[in-house]
């Protein structure tokens, strides 16, 4: 059944990168970069520093670090459970891929969606009742997530399964958060 459901993973994979063409490698290869996004972090710790001050703001961003850092050395250690090859580096499929970089590290599971949804999933439980369209950065793991199955260095499993380590990784931190800022500022 495993191998199965690896195969089903390996078509989709394989179906969704060849929908790329080479007019849109550029944006795509942009949107994998994180430094490309840094004018929506900016965004979103002037949103932190106008709702909740300087003491409190500067406590959160240390906080999110830490949930950055945390997530992604979870990731590292799944990754070195499972060994799964990158879809570049998979010997059966890598030839029938359109890959526009070339990791070598394993891709189970996916870090870049991990990560992402961590902060968005973070974010909007921090923000939520302070900024009406808090939500809309849901978009920012899916499309940044979606932007490895089109460079063909993860497959979907791997980006589904980062999803959802990201959102416990998010509520939890969250609800972490609440309770130390309690304990910090009351």
């Amino acid at each position: 059944m495993i191998e199965n459901i690896i195969q089903k993973d390996k078509q989709l994979l394989i179906y969704l990168n060849n929908l790329g063409s080479e007019q849109w490698d550029g944006l795509w290869l942009a949107i994998t970069n994180q430094f490309n996004w840094i004018p929506l972090f900016v965004f979103m710790l002037f949103l932190i520093f106008k709702h909740y001050g300087w003491k409190k703001g500067l406590f959160t961003m240390v906080f999110i670090a830490a949930l950055i850092t945390f997530s992604d050395q979870i990731t590292n250690v799944i990754r070195g459970v499972f060994e799964r090859l990158r879809p570049n580096n998979d010997p059966a499929i890598k030839d029938l891929l359109r890959t526009l970089i070339r990791p070598q590290s394993f891709s189970f599971a996916s870090g870049h969606a991990t990560t992402s949804t961590v902060v968005a999933v973070f974010l909007i439980m921090l923000l939520k009742n302070h900024v009406r369209y808090i939500r809309f950065l849901l978009l920012f793991p899916l499309v940044f997530a979606y932007s490895r199955l089109y460079l063909g260095v993860h497959f979907p499993i791997d980006i589904l399964c980062g999803f959802i380590n990201g959102t416990v990784i998010g509520f939890s931190g969250y609800f972490l958060y609440m309770k130390l800022s309690r304990i910090i500022f009351s």
